[in-house]
């Protein structure tokens, strides 16, 4: 008895069977017979009697469902067990149990709400071991049995877990039972429906947002699957080469993944090579968006190394970029399919290859300011904000003005409200509909990642007076003291030992230190800033004793800094925050004076120029807040300082030295005591860096 889920489908928009009417009054006995069996052979009799009776596809909704109510979930369960481990059974052979019970689970899983059921996932573990390509030891009765059963048994078996994938947390629910590695198996043997059924069904379970777990937990047999992926694509023509265009994007491995680099560069450069003369052909618009949604993500993934000589890179950027011009200068109104929608969205290519001539790179410029412009036009047009593909053309326009505020500046200034308003939104939960959640989480995007993306180019903006007066007008520096507030948070709760840098903190400080510098009247009166000083004091004494956090730390130091310049200081119990603040503050600042000599790199680099603008900011600081000049001495902040001019040699660069004279002088006309302790230092060490500050020895004199 052979019962294929094929006897089970639905026939769209049916209602009872085809057949006449006495047809239908033996299926209805039969239905009565399933409902009523009082044992697993009266069932099986019933169940092969209705499968003899009604072809496939002539079951409507309704039927189907009675005949599932009345079957459940545990006789398809106990029969899969059985037909796998083997025992005492109805005298059926192990294949044909094995090919009823997957048929009936196959059915099953068309009810939505039955492929979530603990019970039916409890069954995915055996139904992967049935699928072509397990260990020997391993290997399922259908493995034994004909090739049309096989087939058969292969199909039921994708639909079952076709269905878990589709269900909610169903990726999930596959991830954790082992599903990756036995699909990888199945699909190295190249067995027919594992291409048809299997490849989509991976392609489908590692597009969602547990593709990065799935690559962490099983590396090896994901690049080996890619590699097959790859080589098949190498091989393909025509229409089956396109296909694979769209396929290919879904197993390459995520940012950051532990792929094993030399093969996937060889890969890489495997899949440029056959790109190239497809991208250089003549091409329809829907099979070229294809292509170049998959060049993207090869861009992604491995930069512009392997991409081709420089005439091919600037013949991909101009085709990427007439794509996004034509797709997006259509007349208000016009709607773009999903397809187009996601070819105009990786479209929108980063930078170039290294190499290029200078002409060249004028003509790369040029195209791409074109394409850009095209995306501002259609961003001054959107109604609708809860649309996927919105967010994504404001991502793909955040991206190029992190690295290019100068060109059609009026016309970013202009859509400013609508960038600012539309990054709002997103943080805060509004605007954001069912299709723009599910979208967002297939992407593995956060809400707050609307405003993350923005952040570089806000930080490039608070820097010119146009947009920074639109900026505040906006209330901006609320926007990113919020930012940095929740980034605290987080970071507290992963405790410093285990915390991650967050470079998206450090920009917003970035902005907030532009504004604080260029706009001081106007952040001065700012509500927002009370809600600021209050992270900065309780922030900076903690991220002084973790190292992995030093720009975080520089940065909100000079932050702080900048700030109490321009703020009245607090009295009386309130003033003991600010307080622990500035001796963090200067702790931090001699803990960058006695840098270890071999204490290089960007970090430090980095941390250096902040460093450099702190001790510029200190200087206006000890005229503002009284606090500091006592601190500067209590502390021995001061003293130490001083020895350490006078026993070592300059700082390393001029800059360093200046900024450092520029808070001394600043100390020295602040406090008669502070100046007299100056004084000593440099009478008895004449030879020392002290004696050869000119603006010092000015400010000591009166």
């Amino acid at each position: 008895m052979v019962c294929s889920s094929r006897s089970m489908m639905v026939e769209p928009g049916g209602s009872g069977t085809r057949g006449d009417v006495g047809s239908q009054d033996v299926l209805e006995r039969c239905l009565q017979a399933l409902t009523h069996a009082r044992n697993d052979s009266h069932t099986l009799a019933a169940l092969l009697l209705i499968t003899r009776l009604c072809p496939a596809g002539q079951l409507d909704r309704g039927t189907l469902r009675r005949i599932l109510e009345a079957v459940g979930l545990n006789l398809p369960a106990r029969l899969l067990v059985t037909a796998v481990r083997g025992g005492d059974g109805s005298g059926l052979p192990p294949e044909e149990l094995l090919s009823l019970a997957v048929a009936l689970l196959a059915a099953l899983s068309t009810d939505a709400d039955m492929a979530s059921q603990p019970q039916f996932l409890s069954t995915v573990p055996l139904i992967l071991g049935i699928l072509p390509g397990q260990d020997e030891a391993a290997r399922a009765p259908s493995q034994h049995a004909p090739a049309a059963l096989q087939e058969a048994v292969a199909a039921d078996c994708y639909q079952v877990l076709s269905a878990v994938c589709a269900s909610p947390r169903g990726p999930e629910q596959l991830l954790t039972r082992g599903a990756v590695p036995a699909l990888c198996r199945a699909l190295a043997q190249n067995r027919s429906r594992s291409r048809e059924m299997g490849l989509p069904l991976l392609g489908h379970l590692l597009s969602g947002d547990v593709r990065r777990k799935a690559w962490s937990r099983h590396p090896a047999e994901l690049l080996d699957l890619l590699a097959g992926v790859t080589r098949d694509f190498c091989r393909a023509k025509d229409h089956r080469l396109l296909d694979l265009c769209s396929t290919l994007p879904r197993f390459l491995p995520p940012d950051g993944a532990a792929a094993e680099p030399a093969a996937f560069r060889k890969m890489g450069a495997d899949l440029w090579g056959t790109l190239r003369p497809l991208l250089q052909s003549r091409l329809a618009s829907a099979h070229l968006g294809r292509a170049l949604v998959l060049s993207a993500c090869l861009l992604d993934r491995c930069g512009w190394d392997c991409v081709g000589p420089p005439k091919f890179c600037c013949l991909l950027v101009n085709r990427a970029c007439v794509e996004v011009r034509m797709g997006l200068e259509e007349p208000p109104g016009a709607e773009l399919g999903p397809e187009r929608q996601n070819t105009l969205t990786r479209a929108c290519v980063q930078g170039v290859a290294v190499g290029l001539s200078l002409q060249q790179s004028g003509q790369v410029l040029g195209v791409l300011e074109e394409a850009f412009s095209a995306v501002v036009y259609y961003l001054q047009q959107v109604s609708r904000r809860d649309d996927p593909f919105v967010y994504a053309t404001f991502r793909c326009l955040c991206a190029w003005l992190a690295e290019e505020t100068s060109c059609f500046k009026e016309e970013v200034t202009a859509l400013l409200p609508f960038l600012i308003g539309y990054a709002r939104d997103h943080r805060q939960g509004r605007r954001k509909d069912q299709d723009v959640a599910e979208w967002m989480s297939e992407e593995a995007w956060r809400s707050e990642d609307a405003l993350r993306y923005l952040l570089p180019a806000l930080c490039h903006l608070s820097a010119e007076e146009g947009p920074r007066r639109v900026l505040l007008a906006l209330d901006v520096p609320g926007l990113l003291v919020d930012f940095v507030r929740c980034g605290w948070s987080r970071l507290r709760r992963e405790g410093g030992g285990t915390a991650t840098p967050d470079p998206g903190m450090e920009t917003a400080c970035s902005a907030l230190l532009n504004f604080a510098v260029t706009e001081p009247g106007a952040v001065g009166k700012d509500a927002c800033l009370e809600t600021l000083e209050t992270l900065l004091d309780e922030a900076l004494p903690v991220l002084l004793h973790k190292p992995r956090l030093l720009v975080l730390a520089a940065n909100l130091c000079t932050l702080g800094l900048m700030m109490g310049r321009i703020r009245a200081p607090p009295s009386g119990r309130d003033g003991v925050p600010r307080r622990r603040f500035f001796s963090a503050a200067l702790r931090l600042l001699l803990s960058a004076l006695r840098r270890p000599p071999g204490a290089t790199g960007p970090l430090w680099e980095e941390a250096a120029e902040l460093w450099r603008l702190s001790l510029q900011a200190l200087g206006g600081c000890v005229k503002v807040q009284p606090c500091l000049v006592a601190l500067v001495q209590d502390q021995g902040w001061l003293e130490d300082v001083l020895e350490l001019l006078a026993s070592s040699s300059p700082l390393p660069d001029p800059q360093s030295q200046d900024a450092l004279e520029e808070a001394l002088c600043a100390i020295a006309r602040q406090s008669p005591a502070c100046r007299q302790e100056i004084r000593e230092h440099v009478e008895t060490r004449m030879d020392s860096c002290l004696s050869r500050m000119v603006q010092l020895e000015k400010a000591l004199i009166h």
